[in-house]
């Protein structure tokens, strides 16, 4: 049986058409698709895949409100999990309290190197020759919680933020289906902080 899943993005939705495109592959159907910003393409995205896509802004809520309105919307929608996709914002406690099943979030950066924003810029200022990606669970902190997959994408010399991060995008759209369908078959166990995967 398919899992559920809810997708939560800000911004053009690159990651979540990346996750459309594959769904013929994976054990899992997209219930909904939340935006925190009304003009996000990610929404159009979404209603051209015939999938429920809904606008919850955080202005004139405070930041329990905004979290318990994300979460509630989830839970309406019957996710068995999330999956942030570009989704701008860190979650607090009230929404991994009260969010359905296990929170993943995709990071353009080899974690735990450069966590919050503008990681392509950092990686570059560090002079780093390697950077990527990665798809970890959601805790209270900064891009700090277990770390389940990575990919590895070269430095080049000739690298600005933007070319590095459009490399690293392409992998973005391979990893994140992977592990998004690894945890709907079950097959990603957290123990201790640190994932396994079953049958690797």
């Amino acid at each position: 049986m398919n899992k559920k899943i809810g997708v939560l993005v800000s911004g053009r939705g690159s990651n979540l058409q990346a996750l459309i495109d594959r769904l013929p592959g994976l054990p899992l159907e997209i219930s909904v698709v939340i935006s925190d910003v009304p003009t996000a393409f990610a929404l159009e995205r979404a209603r051209r895949a015939g999938i429920p896509a809904l606008v919850i802004e955080a202005g004139g809520k405070s930041r329990q409100e905004f979290e318990l309105a994300l979460a509630g919307a989830l839970c309406q929608y019957e996710v068995d999990f999330t999956v942030l996709a570009g989704f701008m914002r860190l979650m607090g406690p009230q929404f991994l309290a009260q969010a359905p099943g296990p929170v993943i979030n995709i990071h353009p950066a080899l974690l735990p190197a450069f966590p919050g924003m503008h990681a392509q810029a950092q990686a570059l200022a560090y002079g780093v020759k390697v950077s990527g990606c990665t798809v970890h669970f959601v805790d209270e902190g900064m891009d700090t919680g277990p770390i389940i997959a990575q990919r590895a994408v070269p430095v080049l010399d000739s690298d600005d933020a933007d070319s590095l991060a459009e490399r690293i995008l392409e992998q973005e759209h391979i990893l994140l289906p992977e592990v998004v369908g690894l945890v709907a078959a079950g097959r990603v166990v957290l123990e201790n902080k640190k994932v396994r995967i079953k049958g690797e």
